[in-house]
């Protein structure tokens, strides 16, 4: 009988580590996946400024020729 009560106290503390670590898993997926959306978020970012700038440039030459014809 003491036998099963260590062997249930085992499993206690085996059950808690194991759900120690699953949280510790979970918690490091969760950051890992903030930090990759994190990423993609960055280069959309990236990219619509880079588009921007592009269109202010084109905006900009387009005035520079259209004040042209006034010399």
């Amino acid at each position: 009988m003491e036998n099963d009560d260590d062997d249930f106290l085992d499993n206690i503390e085996d059950s808690e580590e194991n759900e120690e670590a699953t949280e510790q898993e979970i918690e490091f997926e969760s950051r890992e996946l903030a930090y990759k959306q994190a990423l993609e978020q960055a280069q959309r970012n990236l990219l619509a400024r880079k588009r921007i700038d592009d269109l202010m440039e084109k905006k900009r030459l387009k005035e520079l020729l259209d004040d042209s014809d006034d010399w």
